[in-house]
């Protein structure tokens, strides 16, 4: 029997350079619930250190916390990464440590890089720069995502920057993307005249927050699933518009 779930698909820690501190796993678990969004996915830059404790933290709230990562290739595309449990998304982590160069983070130029526990308390200072190009494309990270199990989203390729459009102005073909998100930065039929390609894929809308305030005003994509897992996610994209739909 399927039900309606709220999800935002691509949202920050603080282990992202550019995100704020109050990105922890009890403020946004609290607004998640508050505001009744039901799957979050959390995208931290070429990182998922912060997963477990969201997970953890989200235990009895009836919010799911899907692994996930937003990757940057060496196009600087930004790709929304995201896998069903804890063991796809450490095989993914570990190719992604292969490839991201041996730059050591600014804090005062990027921000910090924070990992911590459930409760909110510092776990650690990750120093190596998470907000940087890794060395594999755009098709080599969406091949080793899905043949690790997992489905890539293109990042708000609506955007003038780190999009697919920005960067190579056009969807490559036979490309194994799962669905486009858009930023709601316009009315998805405003975006359709701007991108008419756009039309041929499942449209997705996420907050792509870096705050609480984002988290709670951006979009979001409701979806009508057995169950609020990854499986049921991809069923959704790929079975036809009236699985999903915008909140």
């Amino acid at each position: 029997m399927l039900r309606q779930f709220v999800a935002d698909l691509h949202v920050h820690s603080l282990l992202s350079p550019c995100a704020d501190v109050e990105m922890s796993p009890r403020n946004i678990i609290r607004q998640a619930v508050l505001n009744g969004i039901d799957i979050v996915a959390i995208t931290d830059h070429n990182a998922s250190a912060n997963v477990r404790a969201f997970q953890q933290a989200a235990q009895g709230t009836g919010v799911t916390i899907l692994p996930a990562m937003e990757v940057e290739t060496k196009e600087e595309i930004h790709l929304v990464t995201l896998f069903e449990d804890s063991g796809a998304i450490s095989a993914w982590e570990n190719m992604v440590n292969q490839h991201l160069p041996d730059k050591k983070n600014d804090d005062n130029k990027f921000g910090g890089q924070f990992v911590v526990d459930a409760e909110d308390e510092l776990v650690s200072v990750e120093e190596r720069l998470l907000l940087t190009s890794l060395t594999l494309g755009v098709e080599e990270v969406v091949e080793q995502v899905n043949a690790l199990g997992g489905l890539c989203i293109a990042s708000h390729v609506d955007r003038p920057s780190y999009s697919l459009i920005s960067q190579l102005g056009f969807i490559p073909p036979g490309i194994k993307l799962t669905a486009l998100e858009l930023s709601g930065r316009m009315s998805k039929e405003d975006v359709l005249i701007k991108f008419p390609a756009f039309e041929k894929w499942p449209l997705i809308l996420s907050s792509d927050a870096h705050s609480i305030d984002r988290f709670i005003q951006g979009p979001k994509t409701v979806f009508w699933l057995e169950a609020p897992t990854l499986s049921e996610i991809r069923s959704a994209l790929t079975e036809g518009r009236t699985r999903w739909r915008k909140a």
